[in-house]
């Protein structure tokens, strides 16, 4: 089995992704997914090589992606946005013997080959490989672009590993055979522990969520098209989004930049079915001015709405609601689950605050500090268990030990409850991690950063709740006595050293920090 292999089972000319005002079809998908695997074998990469992916949400990340799955390598998708720092690190930790990057990359450690656009090369090393000519297929394409559907596709539901492929007879991404354990992604994610480590996901992994999800009847179909303003290297976008229109061959359009009002015209114009969103964006869309009183919904032609990655506030849904006459349905994941661990969609039931029930295949429990069940309605951690449950972290057995368990259960570290109908709330976080529009923000990659200003000599991270992105990140800071810091100083600091969802937007100095009996400082005290 191979994840990139689901890209063949989609006629060839079938509509696959829409960006930048053009349609790309299945058929030409595979052609340049089929040359960025050859190139990567002319460049020496073998199976279990890691290729770095560092590219916005385009049909060129999608091309990269399914390339380097083809070629038997681990994809590590990598934010385009990070700051130098921040990306060296992440690539020190992976080793990558390839980079894919949309452009330059900064001070970041070398590596055996780098592959940039031609625009980008130009101030480049001189020995970088031109993305143009890595991903070039040498083959003309269809004439026509057929409607998204028309080939022979799967229902939803359908074992997505046993799928015959019928009508990519033109270019099967000819991917080399892997096994379902098999490694098949690398994502950072701020994880359940410690600062940010990349959660390996295998080809197992990621086919099981796209199986459980498809469990759940239409949420996506092939006749969809789904619009996708999100990152594709955030686990939402890739085998959310991306993974289910390759399980399905739904069409998807690609937005690397979410504009509400722009997003809002493209779904009217394009005939989008289905949102994909953060809560972000639902409240966005909700606050945007219609263009007249009489003018018809944007969102006539979408059947669903679907939030994740962060928790959705009642009043943004309420308001979405009335603006549109569409119901956001909401659901639970993280990153080592690959993501999606239970939804709200096809429970009949839309409770505010409630993400549903368990997919199928996915076990979850509510468990106590002694690793005990909870009692009914009581609050617990949330444990879960099934084949999309990630192997572990990267070159960190200890912090996989932590979140877990022999037996397979995973400790997600969020607080939860059961309902009397038995859907699932998740009420709070037993961890520290903060979460800005759908992003992880593990406080000590902060303060690491935050205690390194001249100046500083104490800080605590705290989450701050925020009516727009959720969360936001607050500093507070003691200053070194007889030193001078400022706001603007570490906002600065911050941004050369950190994504920008990570810096914090609200600086605070106090005297002292509360802490507890053994000299910890409380961020609860702080939050409270």
């Amino acid at each position: 089995m191979n994840l990139a292999t689901l890209a063949d089972h989609h006629a060839a000319g079938d509509r696959a992704l829409y960006a930048e005002g053009v349609w790309h079809t299945w058929g030409e998908v595979r052609r340049r997914a089929v040359a960025v695997a050859a190139g990567l074998r002319e460049l020496g990469v073998r199976p279990d090589d890691r290729v770095a992916i560092v590219w916005p949400t385009s049909v060129d990340f999608v091309v990269a992606y399914l390339g380097v799955l083809a070629a038997g390598a681990v994809a590590v998708p990598l934010n385009p946005n990070s700051p130098p720092n921040e990306l060296g690190r992440e690539l020190r930790v992976v080793e990558p013997v390839v980079v894919l990057a949309h452009s330059l990359i900064g001070a970041v450690p070398r590596v055996p080959h780098v592959v940039l656009p031609a625009a980008a090369k130009v101030a480049a090393m001189g020995e970088a490989k031109v993305w143009e000519e890595f991903s070039a297929t040498g083959a003309g394409e269809p004439a026509e672009v057929a409607p998204p559907g028309t080939g022979e596709d799967g229902e939803p539901g359908e074992d997505v590993e046993s799928k015959e492929s019928t009508a990519g007879t033109d270019h099967p991404v000819g991917a080399v055979d892997r096994d379902e354990s098999d490694l098949a992604v690398l994502l950072f994610t701020s994880g359940t522990a410690g600062e940010p480590k990349a959660a390996m996901l295998t080809h197992g992994n990621l086919t099981a969520n796209l199986r459980q999800m498809l469990g759940i009847p239409e949420i996506l179909r092939a006749d969809d098209v789904g619009l996708v303003a999100l990152p594709l290297f955030h686990v939402f976008g890739l085998n959310v989004a991306l993974g289910l229109a390759l399980a399905t061959g739904a069409a998807l359009v690609l937005d690397s930049r979410f504009d509400a009002q722009e997003s809002l015209r493209q779904v009217q114009e394009l005939g989008v079915t289905t949102l994909l969103g953060v809560p972000t964006m639902f409240a966005a869309w909700a606050d945007t001015v219609a263009s007249s009183p009489n003018a018809p919904s944007p969102l006539a032609g979408v059947r669903r709405a679907i939030s994740g990655a962060a928790a959705l506030d009642a009043d943004v849904a309420l308001r979405f609601e009335r603006r549109y006459g569409i119901e956001i349905w909401q659901g639970y994941g993280l990153t080592e689950a690959a993501p999606a661990v239970s939804t709200s969609l096809g429970t009949g039931r839309n409770r505010p605050g409630s993400v549903g029930r368990p997919l199928p295949g996915v076990e979850v429990q509510l468990v106590d500090e002694e690793g005990e069940q909870v009692l009914e309605g009581d609050t617990g951690e949330i444990w879960v268990r099934g084949d999309n449950v990630f192997t572990g972290y990267w070159g960190d057995a200890t912090a996989t030990s932590r979140v877990r368990s022999d037996d397979g259960w995973l400790r997600t570290g969020d607080i939860g409850v059961i309902g009397e109908e038995g859907d699932l709330f998740v009420v709070d976080r037993s961890k520290d991690l903060v979460i800005v529009s759908g992003f992880n923000v593990f406080p000590a990659e902060v303060e690491r950063v935050v205690g390194s200003v001249p100046g500083v000599a104490e800080v605590a991270v705290i989450g701050r709740p925020d009516p727009t992105t959720g969360e936001t990140v607050e500093a507070v800071i003691v200053v070194a006595t007889g030193a001078v810091v400022t706001e603007e100083l570490v906002r600065a600091y911050c941004a050369a050293n950190l994504s920008r969802y990570k810096c914090p937007t609200v600086v605070r100095f106090v005297s002292e920090l509360p802490r507890g009996l053994v000299g910890k400082a409380l961020r609860r005290a702080l939050r409270d």
